[in-house]
C-alpha cells in the first residue's frame, strides 16, 4: 500500500478578522471559523489522496479562545490517521494580535473525510507517516478518536431511527 508522509498534505491559511466577520461580542464568528476550518481541511485530505474527498464528519471543533478584530488567524491543517478510505484530518487555529504579536492557539479541530473514486464510491487511501513530535503524537492517539467517532455514530443512527420526519405544520 502506497504511504504518504503527513508533511505533505499539510495546509495553510491566513485570513485578517474584519468587522463583517464578528458577532455581537465583537469577536470572530464561529459559524465563519468552522467554514474556513473544513475548508482547508478537504484540501488536506485531497493533497494526502490525490482523489475527491468528502467530509464524512466533523469530529470537535473546540473553541479556546475568543478571536477579536485585533487578529490575524493562520489555520494549519494535515492527514494524521487513515483508514481504509478515511482520513483524520486535524486543524490548528492560531491567533497573532496584530498590535502585540503575542500568539496562541484559539481552537483545535479534528474532521473525518472519505477518497471518493470515479463512480463516487470510497476507495483506499495510502497510509501516513508523522514525522514531528506534533504528527507522532496526533498519530499515536489516533485509533482512540476513531474508535470515539465509530460510536458516536452508532449511537447517532439509533437517534436518527428514533426521530420523526413531520413538520411541526402537517
Amino acid at each position: 500500500m502506497e504511504q504518504r508522509y503527513a508533511k505533505e498534505s499539510r495546509c495553510y491559511k491566513t485570513f485578517r478578522v474584519f468587522p463583517t466577520d464578528v458577532n455581537n461580542y465583537n469577536t470572530l464568528f464561529g459559524g465563519k471559523l468552522m467554514a474556513y476550518i473544513d475548508d482547508i481541511a478537504s484540501i488536506s485530505a485531497a493533497k494526502h489522496c490525490r482523489r475527491s474527498a468528502v467530509t464524512a464528519s466533523t469530529d470537535s471543533v473546540d473553541f479556546l479562545s475568543p478571536i477579536p478584530m485585533t487578529a490575524s488567524v493562520c489555520l494549519e491543517s494535515f492527514v494524521t490517521y487513515t483508514g481504509r478510505s478515511s482520513m483524520e484530518v486535524f486543524v490548528k487555529v492560531i491567533t497573532e494580535d496584530m498590535l502585540s504579536g503575542e500568539r496562541h492557539i484559539s481552537a483545535t479541530s479534528f474532521l473525518t473525510f472519505v477518497a471518493l473514486g470515479d463512480d463516487k464510491k470510497p476507495v483506499p487511501v495510502p497510509k501516513v507517516i508523522p514525522e514531528s513530535e506534533e504528527e507522532i503524537q496526533l498519530h499515536r492517539t489516533a485509533i482512540g478518536r476513531a474508535e470515539m467517532r465509530r460510536h458516536r455514530r452508532e449511537e447517532s443512527k439509533k437517534f436518527a431511527d428514533f426521530l420523526t420526519t413531520v413538520y411541526p405544520w402537517e
